[in-house]
Formats: structure tokens, C-alpha cells, sequence
């Protein structure tokens, strides 16, 4: 399970590179990618995100991927998890919002989201999403500090 999980990890960071480098430019540019309108995974994202800011670990859970519901016992060990991954950012998050997204698959996109953290610190994730038989879910997340400071 451990060589499994490294394996995606290190897939998930190439294609969060190969993504910075196709962007070329900063994620709120219009063009190829870039939308106005939330797209239905969008909403997924924000669900899950506010599930996460009102500690509704339960809520939270049920935007995650099969994968994930199927590994963790209780939604409170998913968002035990969750936090000591580093994932704090997110959950204490002040705002986000959608920069550029592709589509890696017929039914999977990588979408990058910047946040604003509680410090005012910046964020960018880039989430990939599968459309499952319950609709879009999350499958994993790759989250890095940004330099600056947000308002």
C-alpha cells in the first residue's frame, strides 16, 4: 500500500508540473482552460472545502473519491488524516478561488485552486478529480505555500 501511495505521489507531482508549465502564465489569465462559469467539479471542491471550514468531517468525506471512503473507517479518522498531512491550509482557509483547469482524461480533470490562509498566507493546490458514479469526487490533492500575502 505504501509503494502504491509513493507511486501516485510522484505521478500527482509530474502532473502538477506538467501543468505549471503548459499554464505558462498565472492561473487567472483568460484562455485555454480558464472559465467564468463553475464548472460541476468546482463545486465539488468548494463543498468539500466548506465541509472542511465547519469541521463537518462527514460532509467532508462524501466529496472524496471511493478510494478514500473505502480506506478510512470513520469520517473523523479521514479528517484526523487529512489535518496531520499538512492539509491545515485548506481547512483554515479564509477564501479560495479557481484558476486554470485541464482535463487529463475522459472523466478526470486537475483543477488548480489558489488560498488565502487564516495568516493571510497564499496557497495554491491543484486538486485531481474523477467523475465517479456519485458525480465528481476528489482523488487527491497537491498543496504548496506561495510567496506574498493576500487580502
Amino acid at each position: 500500500m505504501q509503494a502504491l501511495a509513493a507511486i501516485f505521489r510522484v505521478w500527482f507531482a509530474t502532473l502538477v508540473l506538467s501543468l505549471a508549465v503548459a499554464a505558462g502564465a498565472t492561473a487567472g489569465d483568460a484562455g485555454p482552460g480558464a472559465t467564468t462559469v463553475a464548472a460541476p467539479w468546482q463545486d465539488v471542491i468548494t463543498s468539500q472545502v466548506q465541509a472542511f471550514r465547519d469541521h463537518d468531517a462527514s460532509a467532508a468525506l462524501s466529496f472524496a473519491g471511493h478510494g478514500f471512503q473505502a480506506s478510512f473507517k470513520t469520517p473523523e479518522a479521514f479528517f484526523i488524516a487529512i489535518v496531520s498531512s499538512g492539509y491545515a491550509p485548506i481547512m483554515e482557509s479564509r477564501s479560495h478561488s479557481f484558476g486554470r483547469f485541464e482535463m487529463v482524461g475522459e472523466k478526470s480533470v486537475a483543477q488548480m485552486v489558489k488560498f488565502v490562509g487564516i495568516d493571510q498566507q497564499l496557497y495554491e493546490a491543484v486538486y485531481l478529480l474523477t467523475e465517479e458514479a456519485a458525480g465528481w469526487r476528489v482523488q487527491g490533492v497537491q498543496l504548496a505555500r506561495q510567496p506574498g500575502v493576500g487580502i
